[in-house]
């Protein structure tokens, strides 16, 4: 229970601003370019050092990280709240990140090794990933009845409560570490992995401003984040205790599930910018009624999880990722037509039913696929990368999909058209990713039990 409140609400915390951020903008004398970074800074930090938080589970222990994790949040989430600059916001958001780093890798390991592979898990995973997925969707719908009503600082108290209950909780109920043995961490890797997507991120955003002059900038950025990146690879070559240990690229249904993981995740998370764009841009509705206006892809997002275990087993992992980014494609395709032909918001409904389905369907798969085998050492790590994929993933698809469809530099397409048409190719990809996905024995005979039962 205590578990679930947490993923809530931190799943919560990704996509709750977005439709808050005209309100903190015009608050804060911020302007949209500046706003992205309330987003994307969050994700990404949390993305980044979600690999060292599984890892500081392993080392540490999970309760006293999922405690530190969730301590560390709940202040973020405070002084967001009570923040009198965009600066101090900033920060507080990049806290919010680092708290999430430490606490879900911590959490998703716990629930990993408390049911069994197979069946117990399926559906254990399935309540998480319907735990996420509601409280991505629901973040909007809430973020626009808190703005309207009480104010856009609610939507980081609001939280707060909540998270004091999951801390009484979690020393309550939750067992005493077993003492660990310790071992060298790697920070270095960790501070490299969190800088590389940052230094993406910023250019690619500068280099979508059409200014006249060569970008020097957006150049000084991007050559940046691919020393970063060169430079964690060698690092975790040469580390003794790496954030990815080698052994992790031997499981490659692991690598591909994390893989998928990434490229449907960035399909997914675009496609929520481009509702909020859409409904209020476009159509000029406000925060409250574009909130509301999402509430069919929360109802069939929790239709889709609720009979995903049942289908899991029957199928099998592989055929629901399938199904999952064959309907996030679907749904791209739809948003596209509907922004090209000027529709209504009630013709987004078939796109938003698409999306909950690919969610579903998808994240739900992956998950399992992406923590076959784990064992007792290596449960968080499997989890931080997991988690770090979908993070990462994420925010890479808004930085880039987004980034690039409604860049300045661009004339005569659609932005909508643009943004959708680079996460079907993405989504492209990661099908045949995920066809290539092979899971041992273990589900077929699960697969059979649930079958007969």
């Amino acid at each position: 229970m205590c578990l679930s409140v947490l993923q809530f609400l931190i799943a919560v915390d990704v996509t709750v601003v977005n439709v808050a951020l005209p309100s903190i903008g015009n608050d804060l004398g911020v302007n949209p370019r500046g706003l992205t970074w309330v987003v994307v800074g969050y994700t990404i930090a949390g993305g980044g050092l979600l690999m060292l938080g599984g890892r500081l589970g392993d080392v540490f222990g999970r309760r006293r990280l999922l405690l530190t994790g969730t301590a560390i949040f709940g202040a973020a989430s405070l002084m967001a709240g009570l923040a009198d600059s965009f600066a101090l916001l900033v920060i507080a958001r990049l806290l919010q990140g680092a708290g999430e780093a430490l606490a879900l890798p911590a959490a998703m390991a716990t629930i990993v090794l408390l049911f069994p592979e197979g069946k117990a898990r399926s559906r254990a995973l399935s309540v998480w990933a319907a735990v996420a997925s509601c409280g991505l969707v629901l973040g909007f719908v809430l973020s626009g009845i808190i703005t309207e009503h009480l104010g856009w600082r609610w939507i980081f108290l609001i939280a707060v409560p909540f998270l004091l209950f999951v801390l009484l909780a979690t020393v309550v109920l939750l067992p005493r570490d077993q003492k660990q043995e310790r071992a060298p961490l790697d920070f270095l890797g960790s501070i490299l992995l969190t800088s590389a997507p940052l230094l993406f991120a910023f250019g690619v955003v500068e280099a979508g401003e059409n200014t006249g002059n060569l970008p020097w900038l957006a150049i000084a950025a991007l050559v940046g984040a691919s020393v970063a990146a060169g430079l964690f690879v060698t690092v975790e070559r040469r580390a003794a205790n790496p954030l990815v240990p080698l052994t992790f690229f031997h499981n490659r249904t692991r690598v591909r599930a994390n893989l998928a993981t990434a490229l449907l995740s960035a399909a997914l998370s675009t496609s929520f910018l481009l509702f909020t764009f859409y409904l209020q841009d476009e159509l000029g509705l406000t925060p409250l009624e574009a909130g509301l206006l999402l509430l069919p892809l929360a109802v069939a997002l929790i239709a889709a999880v609720t009979i995903v275990p049942r289908l899991l087993g029957r199928w099998g992992a592989r055929s629901c990722i399938v199904v999952g980014l064959s309907s996030a494609g679907v749904g791209m395709i739809v948003i596209a037509v509907a922004a090209q032909f000027e529709a209504p918001a009630w013709l987004l409904t078939p796109a938003m039913l698409f999306i909950a389905a690919g969610m579903g369907f998808g994240l739900v798969g992956l998950q399992y696929a992406a923590v076959t085998e784990v064992t007792e050492e290596d449960a968080g790590v499997a989890s931080g990368i997991q988690r770090a994929a979908d993070q990462l993933g994420g925010s890479a698809g808004v930085t880039v999909y987004i980034g690039l469809g409604f860049t300045s530099i661009v004339h005569g397409i659609s932005p909508y058209v643009l943004s959708s048409g680079l996460a079907i190719i993405g989504l492209c990809i990661a099908g045949g990713v995920a066809a290539r996905i092979a899971l041992p024995n273990v589900e077929v005979t699960n697969t059979d039990s649930m079958g007969s039962s």
